[in-house]
């Protein structure tokens, strides 16, 4: 029996599926190689005169000639031949070396019976002289129906036409569109508002190195317009404005952004939480050029250079003890004389031969015109300024989760984050969290991309318990 082929699989029982074939991708190769192995049987078959017979199953024999005969009749081509009704997206084509099933398959699916017939005789005057690798076959990914190109921006001026969904996405760095892109492919039709500064902390990232798939590294900007245009090609609607505020009294939830109502069966919050910055025109010229706020992001770029880290807190302390292990010095910067960290934090720091400790001492500006040469300080006590000689400073004063929208609506802790319960729900059913904000421990681009996969999962579930979704017995991820 012919086996389960690749848009059979991707589409189990609905209409004919026109998705086009990713050569790089191993499911689709393999799903492809398995259409072919189908087509060479059901081809065999023919090429003798019999009808196609699938062993042990009158029932589906039945069906598959009926509809063959059906096709015929009306002069259409039977090129829907699988229970399922997929159409093939791979075309065949013989290879040096041919056979007769690869003779047969390079007759197209579109051609009348006289023409099939006409080549499958001319197939029985030839026989093969080598078997070639899967049959002879050789398989060209070209896709019948074009992959759509991502749409871009939506300017607010196009007010755009879809304000209701499924789902609405709040934030566009990795969690949110991560979210929107499972939550597309599960026929949501997601709705997000990216905010007027979309694609979260990566958009002040120069090179990216530690998320998994680009061996060289990435650019920040460039990864993010990544993760957008694979949320847009699945047909993910995104609006750059940010959220004023939320109704979440009572299904659908309603979200308002720059005077338009949006309404959506469920959210998913992923709005994130940016840096807290000194505020120095100098260090926002250099932010990616030897200023940053992830130690663990850009801490291998300073390997053997000298640093500098400001702040007080067990943030500070934690960056400094991490980024010992690649610069030559730390100077830990701070303009109080007390610390707010742990005590065992600063103990350690005080032990290591890397770390110098700067109190008492204040930031005036970041030296360096195209990249970090020194920093400009000045004692808060003395009044007294010098010149610190670095390469790199690390800013560690704190996150501020973005929340402003949501703190009255949503349960918030101590320090401003959303409290997600079980993985990524929220207090008010339907309403589900992910990436940074609510997550202030590991604040990586990888954890929350893998929030934003969660909540999509978990909204879509929590859709299908509602009834508001059909469920799927065949997952769409």
């Amino acid at each position: 029996m012919p086996g389960p082929s690749l848009q059979g699989r991707r589409n189990p029982a609905g209409p004919p599926t026109h998705r086009p074939i990713d050569a790089h991708c191993a499911h689709d190769v393999h799903g492809a190689v398995i259409d072919a192995h189908n087509a060479e049987r059901t081809h065999g078959a023919r090429a003798c005169g019999r009808p196609h017979q699938y062993p042990g199953n009158a029932e589906r024999n039945a069906e598959r000639n009926a509809e063959r005969a059906s096709a015929r009749t009306h002069g259409r081509s039977p090129g829907i031949h699988t229970p399922q009704g997929y159409y093939r997206s791979a075309k065949m084509s013989a290879m040096t070396t041919p056979t007769k099933a690869t003779k047969a398959i390079a007759v197209t699916e579109a051609s009348e019976p006289a023409k099939t017939t006409a080549a499958n005789a001319a197939i029985d005057a030839t026989e093969p002289t080598t078997p070639a690798p899967f049959g002879g076959l050789s398989i060209a990914f070209a896709p019948d129906v074009p992959t759509p190109a991502a749409r871009g921006p939506v300017s607010i001026a196009e007010r755009p036409g879809r304000t209701e969904s499924k789902v609405v996405i709040v934030g566009s760095g990795p969690a949110g569109l991560t979210a929107a892109i499972y939550a597309a492919r599960a026929n949501l039709e997601p709705i997000v508002i990216a905010g007027s500064a979309p694609g979260g902390q990566l958009m002040l990232t120069s090179d990216v190195e530690n998320y998994p798939g680009f061996p060289d590294g990435i650019q920040g900007p460039d990864m993010m317009a990544a993760f957008r245009a694979q949320a847009e090609r699945f047909g993910t609607h995104i609006v750059d404005v940010d959220v004023d505020r939320v109704d979440f009294s009572a299904r659908p939830f309603r979200l308002w952004a720059r005077n338009t109502e949006y309404k959506a069966e469920a959210v998913i919050v992923a709005t994130g939480a940016s840096a807290m910055w000194l505020g120095l025109e100098s260090e926002t010229r250099l932010r990616g050029r030897g200023v940053s706020a992830c130690a663990t992001c850009d801490g291998f770029f300073f390997k053997d250079r000298e640093i500098a880290v400001v702040g007080g807190g067990d943030t500070a302390f934690e960056e400094a003890n991490y980024l010992t292990r690649f610069a030559t010095k730390v100077h830990m910067i701070h303009r109080r004389g007390e610390f707010r960290a742990s005590r065992i934090m600063v103990e350690r720091a005080q032990a290591n031969p890397k770390i110098e400790i700067h109190t008492n001492t204040a930031i005036e500006e970041v030296l360096g015109s195209s990249k970090v040469d020194g920093l400009s300080l000045k004692d808060t006590k003395t009044g007294s300024e010098r010149t610190m000689p670095i390469e790199g400073l690390f800013i560690a004063i704190g996150h501020k989760p973005n929340t402003e929208a949501f703190a009255d609506a949503l349960e918030v802790d101590a320090k401003g984050y959303l409290v997600a319960h079980d993985e990524t729900n929220s207090k008010i059913e339907g309403v589900f969290i992910a990436g940074d904000v609510h997550d202030h421990r590991y604040r990586q681009a990888v954890t929350a991309a893998g929030d934003g996969c969660k909540a999509a999962i978990d909204a879509e579930r929590w859709l299908e318990s509602q009834g508001i979704t059909e469920a799927n017995t065949l997952t769409a991820w």
